[in-house]
C-alpha cells in the first residue's frame, strides 16, 4: 500500500470510487436535510430529531443480520442490493409530507446504510489481504472526506438558492450516487458461511469482541465535536469569531485527506493497533486541555488555542481510526466478517445518537471541567483497549473463533 491519495488500480480503486460517489451525495444531503425537513416539509425540529434517532436506533439493530446475510449470500450481491435500497430510501424522502412517513423513511435509510457498511467491509475483507485492509481503509477515509467536502459545496449552493427545487435536487443527487455505486463492477466474493450453518445469537455471544466494540464507542463520542461541540463552545464560551468553525472543519477534513494513509502505515497488527489507540488517548487528552484554555481568553489567544486543539484532535482521530480498523478485522472470525463488522459499526450509530447529548452537557454546561472529563474518559478507554484486545485474541484456540494472535 502506497502513501498516494489514490489506491492501486483494481478492486481497491473501484471501492474508492464507490466511496467517493456515496460521500459526494451524502455531503450534500447532510448540510441540507435538516432545513429541508423543517422549512420545506414543515416538520417540527424536535420531531425531526426524534425521527432520525429512531431511524438510527433501528439501523444499529438491523446492521448485524444484514452483515450476516453478506457472509452467507455473498458480499458483492448484498452490497449492490443495499446500495439500491439506500438510494430508494433517499428518494422516498422526496414524497414525505408527514411525521409517520418520515420515520418510516428514516428507518429504511438508516437500516440500508448500516447494512451497506457491513457488506462493504465483508467485501473488502474478501478482496484484499489482511495486511492491506487498514491501509485501504485509510485511503477510503481520505476519499470519504474529499467527497463530503465536494458534496457540502453542492449542498451550500442549494442552501443559497433556498428553493424547494434546489433541495429536491440535492436528494436526487444523493439517491443517484447510490445507484452509481451499485453499478460499479467488482469481483465476486464467495460466501463465507454455508447457508445451512446457524450461529444462534452469533456475535452477541462473543463478549470480548462486545467489550472492544463498547470501548470503541466511548472513543467515538468525540464524533460530533466539529459539527456540534466546538461550534457551541466557540459561541457560548469563547471570544473567538464564529466563522472559525468553518476554518476548523476545513482543517480537519484536509488533514484526514492528506495524512490518514500515512498515519495508518505503521498499524500492521494487534500490538501496533493497541499502541496507536493508546497514543491517541493521550493526544486527545491534550487536545481537550488546549480547547479548555480558549475560555475567557482574548480573541487571538482563543483562536490560537482552538487551532492547536483542532490539530491535536485530528491527529488523535486518525490514530484511533487506524487502530480500531485493525482491531475490528483481526479480532473477527474470518468466515463472519460481515456480521462482526455490522456489530462493530453500531458504535458509530450510538456515538451519533448519544454524542450530542454528552458533548452539550460536558462542554456547554460544565465548561473546562467537562473538557477535562472528556479527555480523561477517552484516555481510560484507550488504555482499557489493550487488556480487552489480549483477552479477545486469547480465544484463538476456541472452536469457530479463529482470531489473530497479539503480535506484529
Amino acid at each position: 500500500m502506497t502513501n498516494s491519495l489514490v489506491p492501486p488500480a483494481g478492486p481497491q480503486r473501484v471501492l474508492a470510487l464507490a466511496q467517493l460517489s456515496n460521500s459526494v451525495g451524502d455531503g450534500a444531503y447532510y448540510v441540507t436535510s435538516a432545513l429541508y425537513f423543517t422549512h420545506v416539509v414543515g416538520l417540527d425540529p424536535a420531531r425531526v430529531g426524534l425521527g432520525l434517532t429512531v431511524g438510527w436506533a433501528v439501523g444499529s439493530v438491523v446492521g448485524v443480520p444484514l452483515g450476516r446475510l453478506a457472509d452467507r449470500r455473498g458480499a458483492r450481491g448484498t452490497a449492490v442490493l443495499l446500495a439500491l435500497a439506500t438510494g430508494l430510501a433517499v428518494a422516498s424522502f422526496l414524497v414525505v409530507r408527514d411525521f409517520a412517513p418520515f420515520v418510516l423513511a428514516a428507518c429504511a435509510y438508516a437500516s440500508a446504510q448500516s447494512g451497506l457498511a457491513a457488506a462493504r467491509q465483508a467485501l473488502l475483507a474478501g478482496l484484499v489481504s489482511a495486511g492491506e485492509r487498514t491501509g485501504l481503509l485509510a485511503h477510503l477515509q481520505a476519499t470519504l472526506n474529499a467527497g463530503l467536502a465536494v458534496g457540502a459545496g453542492i449542498g451550500g449552493l442549494a442552501l443559497h438558492a433556498g428553493t424547494r427545487a434546489a433541495y429536491l435536487g440535492v436528494f436526487a443527487v444523493d439517491a443517484v450516487s447510490f445507484v452509481m455505486c451499485a453499478v460499479l463492477r467488482l469481483p465476486s466474493v464467495a460466501p463465507r458461511v454455508p447457508v445451512e450453518k446457524h450461529h444462534g445469537s452469533g456475535v452477541l455471544r462473543d463478549r470480548p469482541y462486545a467489550v472492544i466494540t463498547l470501548l470503541n464507542t466511548v472513543l467515538l463520542l468525540r464524533m460530533p465535536l466539529l459539527s456540534l461541540g466546538i461550534p457551541l463552545w466557540i459561541a457560548e464560551r469563547t471570544a473567538a469569531p464564529t466563522y472559525l468553525v468553518s476554518a476548523l472543519f476545513v482543517l480537519n477534513t484536509g488533514a484526514v485527506m492528506v495524512f490518514q494513509v500515512r498515519m495508518a502505515r505503521g498499524v500492521t497488527g494487534l500490538a501496533s493497533a493497541t499502541r496507536a489507540v493508546r497514543r491517541s488517548g493521550w493526544i486527545m487528552l491534550a487536545a481537550c486541555a488546549v480547547f479548555a484554555l480558549s475560555a475567557g481568553a482574548s480573541p487571538w489567544v482563543a483562536v490560537g488555542a482552538l487551532v492547536v486543539g483542532a490539530v491535536l484532535q485530528v491527529v488523535a482521530e486518525m490514530g484511533q481510526s487506524a487502530g480500531s480498523w485493525q482491531l475490528s478485522f483481526d479480532l473477527a472470525p474470518a468466515e463472519r466478517v460481515g456480521e462482526y463488522q455490522g456489530f462493530f459499526g453500531t458504535g458509530v450509530t450510538v456515538a451519533r445518537t448519544l454524542g450530542p447529548l454528552v458533548l452539550t452537557t460536558l462542554l456547554v454546561e460544565w465548561g473546562t471541567p467537562g473538557w477535562l472529563l472528556l479527555g480523561g474518559v477517552t484516555l481510560m478507554a484507550s488504555y482499557a483497549m489493550g487488556p480487552a484486545t489480549r483477552r479477545a485474541a486469547g480465544r484463538a484456540s476456541e472452536p469457530c473463533v479463529g482470531r489473530a494472535v497479539l503480535v506484529d
